[in-house]
């Protein structure tokens, strides 16, 4: 049978485990999915932990961790178009995609390009998207600066790269030993910790135009300081908070062409998911410790082997 890694409760990394599950079927406008590679996200961990999506209904446990994957169409749902089995695809599974079969909706799946790896197209659906739709919500002009903070992670890393190509000025929030990284990809690095909105004011004398949180708590709290403008402070981590200070969310637009248009992206050497560590499906618990206690440089993804 195949292998899906799920928790079988709410509460820590004690309820995961790697179990065999039937082969899912697909239903109208979903395609399954022999899968090659899944991406590895903070959402993951929180998922676990109770978290919900806004809009998304109770789930059925044990559930499948993961919310990204890349891999081949193996059968269409009824009345399913636009694809065919065989297609190399990548997109935004309906419940989980640590596991060697998912189901995708066709509204978030796109066709994987040629030259685009299984682990970077992977990388994609969660991590660069949210990236793309936050820089896209804040339409700054060239030349403004955007405080990005969580700037090491997957989604800051590729949100940094996506600011810079647009002539964004970027400060971002990092911890000490990711310092190197940040600056690598262009940005002007923070260290996280204490007093953060007097290092940013030191870092950035002139201000910043706007905010694209990627950690919450009391470091969405300190960079909410440095904004006037409140309609300029978004982010991917933190709903109750930002909504006290006046900010949003980001806006996801979770379509396959924001898909289409970061895998092109990759393509064309405009943006990278700096997939930094691969990890098999029976290693997934330290593929996810990875990126919950916060060590992760870039991307972490797991792959499948077949």
């Amino acid at each position: 049978m195949p292998k899906a890694y799920v928790f079988t409760r709410y509460g820590g990394p004690e309820t995961e485990a790697l179990v065999e599950q039937d082969r899912p079927s697909p239903g109208p406008g979903q395609v399954l999915v022999a899968v090659r590679a899944a991406g590895v996200n903070p959402v993951d961990w929180k998922q676990r932990t109770g978290y919900a999506r806004p809009g998304a209904g109770a789930r059925e446990l044990p559930a499948v961790l993961g919310n990204e994957v890349a891999g081949v169409v193996e059968e269409l749902g009824p009345d399913v178009t636009g694809f065919t089995v065989g297609d190399e695809v990548f997109g935004s599974p309906v419940a989980g995609g640590y596991a060697e079969y998912a189901l995708l909706p066709t509204a978030v799946t796109a066709l994987k390009p040629a030259a685009l790896s299984f682990t970077d197209a992977a990388a994609l659906p969660v991590a660069a998207a949210t990236a793309y739709d936050g820089i896209h919500q804040l339409g700054l002009p060239s030349g403004a600066t955007v405080l990005i903070t969580g700037a090491g992670g997957g989604v800051g890393v590729a949100a940094t790269q996506i600011a810079r190509a647009l002539g964004l000025t970027v400060v971002g929030v990092a911890s000490e030993g990711k310092k190197d990284f940040v600056e690598e990809l262009g940005a002007v690095h923070v260290p996280s910790g204490p007093d953060l909105a007097e290092r940013v004011r030191a870092a950035a004398p002139d201000g910043v135009d706007a905010v694209f949180d990627l950690v919450g708590g009391e470091v969405l709290e300190a960079a909410a300081t440095l904004l006037d403008d409140r309609t300029k402070l978004i982010t991917g981590a933190d709903r109750e908070t930002v909504a006290r200070l006046g900010g949003g969310p980001v806006e996801r637009a979770r379509t396959a062409a924001v898909l289409d248009e970061v895998a092109r992206q990759v393509v064309d050497g405009r943006l990278s998911p700096f997939v930094t560590g691969t990890f098999p499906l029976d290693r997934a618990a330290e593929a996810l410790r990875t990126v919950e206690d916060g060590h992760a440089r870039g991307k972490i993804v797991i792959e499948v082997a077949r």
